[in-house]
């Protein structure tokens, strides 16, 4: 079994898996669940040669009480299936989306860590897996859902991590498929992410492609900062990935009477800013130390955690684990 002590944000191989087919054109009807294997798929995939797939980024967690929850997939749902219409994939109903995780988490409870020790990371895929010559649409398509125990994304977690400004590489540009979690997003920023890690940063920020001055994304999360009680975060223009983590953290900031400004984010707004955090289900909260941009270094609140990150990270997390009430309806049991 799993040593939940050294667990890390990488793959494990779990029990069990659901997998649906759905022909170009039909209707998708509920699937089967099916032990963990690899998958037969034709060289001519849709998704091998044109990247026709998205993948969603979920998290089940075992809560206080010992029952194991959910944090609003019905967030998750809805963005694949405006994802699957921008991709030109038929999308999978929120039902049937609800029904796969669901099964899938309870087919693989036992990989599920204890409180505070991770969380059984939970991947929907959906792909074009039928056989196309010619830039168009698969003929058949594959809606898949698999776990793994995963640790924390940041080693350290909470503690302020150090991030590098990219003015060589950007993300995703208007027009473009940066709003939706399309397959193809991310390989392009792997060696950018990897070149950040090799001098001793956590990762990329990424300015816009049009300006070159206002912050998009942190590698695969979404940014924020706190100036004078304000905090301010990138707004959704169509090259931004609208995460489920981020409109929480906002929603609850403003629950908590703070202002909250979904604006452009001028990087050198950001390097005067008081605190800095990013955001995401793979993250979760994660306080930002310092960011080096051009040959300036902005360390933050003396390379410690700030308050109000603190607080949105310890408020968030108590209603995750159903430590403090759940005010906003967001937690779902995994019956």
């Amino acid at each position: 079994m799993v040593d939940w002590d050294s667990l890390t944000f990488s793959f494990t191989k779990t029990d069990r898996m659901y997998l649906s087919k759905c022909e170009l054109g039909g209707e998708w009807a509920v699937g089967s669940m099916m032990d963990f294997e690899d998958l037969v798929i034709s060289p001519a995939a849709g998704v091998l040669n044109y990247g026709q797939g998205l993948f969603e980024g979920m998290k089940a967690q075992r809560a206080s009480d010992g029952s194991i929850v959910l944090f609003r997939p019905d967030r998750n749902a809805k963005r694949a299936q405006e994802g699957a219409m921008r991709l030109g994939m038929p999308p999978v109903p929120e039902e049937i989306f609800l029904d796969a995780v669901m099964k899938t988490v309870r087919e693989n409870s036992r990989w599920v860590p204890p409180m505070g020790k991770g969380a059984l990371y939970i991947r929907p895929l959906l792909m074009g897996s039928g056989p196309i010559l010619g830039v168009a649409p698969a003929p058949e398509y594959t809606f898949l859902v698999f776990t793994s125990p995963v640790g924390p994304y940041f080693k350290g977690g909470i503690t302020p991590t150090s991030l590098r400004v990219s003015e060589r590489f950007h993300r995703a540009a208007p027009g473009g498929s940066g709003g939706v979690k399309a397959i193809g997003n991310y390989a392009p920023g792997m060696i950018p992410s990897k070149m950040a890690k090799k001098e001793g940063y956590s990762e990329i920020i990424y300015l816009d492609a049009v300006n070159h001055r206002y912050i998009e994304e942190v590698g695969a999360a979404n940014f924020f900062c706190v100036k004078d009680g304000v905090i301010s975060t990138p707004e959704l223009t169509g090259t931004i990935l609208p995460g489920v983590t981020r409109a929480s953290i906002i929603e609850l900031a403003m629950a908590r009477g703070y202002e909250v400004r979904e604006e452009k984010v001028d990087v050198e707004y950001a390097m005067s800013a008081d605190e800095c955090f990013c955001v995401g289900t793979a993250a979760v909260v994660s306080s930002i130390g310092k960011i080096q941009y051009g040959e300036r270094v902005k360390e933050y609140y003396g390379g410690e955690v700030g308050p109000i990150t603190r607080e949105l990270y310890e408020n968030l997390t108590a209603i995750q684990q159903k430590r403090s009430p759940d005010e906003f309806g967001w937690i779902v049991d995994v019956e």
